[in-house]
C-alpha cells in the first residue's frame, strides 16, 4: 500500500456517467480517495451514505470525495441515483488504479480466501501529496472523521 508522503499514482478513469476524470484533475485540491469493495453491499452502502451527508461540509472546507470500485459505469450509475451521491465514483474494472495504491489483494470471509479490494482511504493535500492513510476503515463514522483529520 502507498504511504503518507508519497504522491497520488497518475489515474484515468469513468465516472458514473461515462466521463474520463484523471488524478490530475484534482491539482491544487484537496481530496478524499476512497476505496470500497462493491456498490449495494451493506458496508459500501453505509460508507457512501455517510460521505453523501456530510457532502456539503466537505465543500464548504474545499475537499472534493472520490470513491473508487471495480464496478463498471452502470452500476455506479444505478449507485449513484438510489443513493443519491453527490461526488465522484470512479470505475476501476480492470483493478488497475487498485493495485497502482496497494488496496487489492488477499481478503477473508467466514473462512475463505480471495482477492478482492480493502477498504481504504487516503487524503491528498492540495500537491497531490497523500497526508493520511486509512488502510482497514470501518465504514460507520468514517466519514466524520476524515473531516476531523483534514481539520488538523
Amino acid at each position: 500500500m502507498i504511504s503518507e508522503g508519497e504522491s497520488v499514482p497518475k489515474f484515468e478513469l469513468d465516472d458514473a456517467d461515462g466521463n474520463k476524470v484523471k488524478s490530475t484533475d484534482f491539482k491544487g485540491k484537496k481530496h478524499v480517495i476512497y476505496f470500497y469493495p462493491k456498490d449495494f453491499t451493506p458496508g459500501c452502502t453505509a460508507e457512501a451514505d455517510e460521505f453523501s451527508k456530510d457532502y456539503k461540509k466537505f465543500k464548504k472546507a474545499g475537499i472534493e470525495i472520490v470513491g473508487i470500485s471495480p464496478d463498471d459505469v452502470d452500476s455506479h450509475k444505478k449507485f449513484c441515483e438510489k443513493m443519491g451521491i453527490p461526488f465522484f465514483l470512479l470505475a476501476d474494472s480492470n483493478k488497475e488504479v487498485s493495485k497502482k495504491f496497494g488496496v487489492w489483494g488477499k481478503k477473508k470471509f467466514m473462512g475463505r480466501e480471495y482477492m478482492g479490494i480493502n477498504r481504504s482511504t487516503f487524503l491528498v493535500n492540495e500537491k497531490g501529496k497523500i497526508f493520511k492513510v486509512y488502510p482497514k476503515v470501518k465504514p460507520t463514522g468514517h466519514s466524520k472523521q476524515v473531516l476531523e483529520d483534514f481539520s488538523n
